[in-house]
């Protein structure tokens, strides 16, 4: 059986690509489990107290904390499209004044849209005062799909998302550079029933199997075309043969 040269080096490329973007799929979806592993030690370990020191997002990112102080409603953000339970509705997300100085976002929960009025906010509690609050420190509010950024307008209460830093500009506030998630109930008729952080590692083991398919049916049709070619040669050396 003859090798064509051509052919047989695209099937070896499509095979090697293919083989090589499978195991990198599954080197994340290792890194994404690995990730899930320190998720559920951190929610197990002690709460770590927010201060006025700015903590890097990677050092405090998934763990649970905890910060005193005062919360800012006229520098309240209502993170719009956020359903709960099939129900409309808003993430209240507040700065907090910390006792020592400085400041933190806080995403108190969620609060059901005004059905008569897609602008108009259901009533709900702020605590007076220094507060309490415990949670989870996370990257941001909540990040919801968005096409462009005019649904998170500086200065607009309703917005699609919020950027941290560009909150800080636009505040002037010395915030820390995350979000703190609240569990703890302050009385203040939010809900808090958070979904559970989603890594996606089906999807990384889905897409391995993907890209392995891929480079099993490409040997598999490479050695169909190569043996088909080796019958049409038998049979063109065939028929040499017979008018010799």
């Amino acid at each position: 059986m003859k090798i064509r040269f051509w052919p047989t080096l695209l099937i070896l490329i499509v095979v090697a690509v293919t083989v090589r973007l499978g195991f990198w799929q599954r080197d994340r979806a290792h890194q994404k489990e690995a990730l899930n592993a320190q998720i559920v030690a951190f929610e197990n370990a002690p709460a770590r107290e927010i201060g006025t020191e700015p903590l890097p997002l990677k050092s405090i990112e998934f763990h649970r904390v905890e910060a005193r102080g005062v919360f800012l409603p006229e520098r309240v953000v209502y993170l719009d499209n956020r359903p709960y339970n099939d129900q409309p509705g808003f993430y209240v997300v507040m700065p907090l004044k910390l006792e020592g100085g400085g400041y933190v976002l806080v995403n108190r929960g969620w609060l059901p849209r005004n059905m008569a009025d897609r602008t108009g906010i259901e009533r709900y509690e702020t605590p007076k005062g220094v507060v309490e609050v415990k949670g989870i420190a996370r990257a941001n509010a909540s990040q919801a799909y968005e096409l462009g950024h005019g649904g998170s307008a500086a200065h607009e209460q309703i917005r699609q998302n919020l950027d941290i830093k560009s909150y800080a500009a636009e505040t002037g506030l010395a915030l820390q550079p995350f979000v703190i998630q609240q569990t703890n109930d302050t009385g203040d008729r939010l809900v808090r029933d958070w979904p559970a952080p989603t890594l996606g590692v089906e999807r990384n083991y889905g897409y391995m199997l993907q890209w392995w398919g891929m480079a099993a049916a490409a040997v598999a049709f490479g050695l169909y075309a190569a043996r088909r070619a080796a019958k049409k040669d038998d049979v063109s050396d065939g028929e040499a043969e017979h008018h010799a």
